[in-house]
């Protein structure tokens, strides 16, 4: 895949930008990329702390062909893991949907857009936000128990454009694999990598709704599957909350 990096000292967000981009006709691997973001956001609108020249703020466009786009979220998580392994020599795990996280701690997330022209996808904007450079009395204080960077773990300035390079490659490479339909090989992936294994009881919020079961991993969408008193339960849109 052929990259075209736009980037920004600052904007609202690099997703809406890259958005803008693909109705104006951008290609497939445009890629958007600010030091800062004003309004950048995560899953349900929530607001992602974009402080400048301190993450790794940046949204790549894709043009998929087929596979189950459900699945690009899992992908880009992936993919995102990988980059960090071979950049940082960091180990991290993914927490469903959507969470990059270390020891505990969010070292980042993906935030997933889509849209299609019938039934078909007509484009993927996969969004990346990664702390890199931060100390913690950079984030707010509401984040600071929660929250963790490279530069924290490792005690030393990670570079953002040997990861960013890493992150566009290895992202290409995966979502190649979604459109080829390769799912087995992306769910076992994932997996591998996630915070929770098959068995561990948790709690999921979902629509205004909390439920407890046991976690059975993902089906073929990407759906969580969850074991509870009266049968199993899938869900695609809700949070994990914790262990019960």
């Amino acid at each position: 895949m052929k990259f075209t990096i736009h980037r920004f000292s600052s904007c609202p967000s690099t997703n809406d930008v890259a958005r803008q981009l693909v109705l104006r006709g951008a290609a497939e691997g445009t890629v958007v990329r600010a030091d800062e973001q004003t309004a950048g956001r995560g899953t349900k609108n929530r607001s992602w702390f974009s402080p400048r020249s301190k993450g790794l703020y940046v949204s790549l466009v894709l043009r998929p062909s087929g596979g189950t786009i459900s699945l690009m979220p899992l992908a880009a998580g992936i993919a995102a893991s990988e980059a960090l392994r071979n950049e940082a020599r960091l180990e991290v795990r993914l927490r469903w949907p959507n969470d990059i996280v270390w020891q505990g701690k969010k070292l980042g997330g993906i935030l997933c857009e889509s849209a299609f022209l019938g039934n078909s996808p007509d484009y993927v904007i996969l969004g990346f936000g990664l702390n890199v450079n931060h100390l913690q009395e950079d984030f707010p204080e509401e984040l600071r128990s929660a929250a963790v960077s490279l530069r924290m773990i490792q005690g030393r300035e990670g570079d953002p454009d040997l990861l960013l390079r890493s992150l566009l490659n290895r992202t290409a490479s995966w979502s190649a694999r979604v459109a080829r339909g390769e799912k087995e090989t992306i769910l076992e992936s994932f997996a591998e990598r996630s915070v929770f294994r098959r068995g561990d009881p948790l709690r999921i919020s979902s629509k205004g709704a909390v439920v407890e079961g046991e976690y059975q991993g993902l089906d073929e969408t990407g759906a969580l599957v969850l074991k509870i008193p009266s049968g199993v339960r899938r869900f695609t849109d809700a949070e994990i909350e914790g262990l019960v």
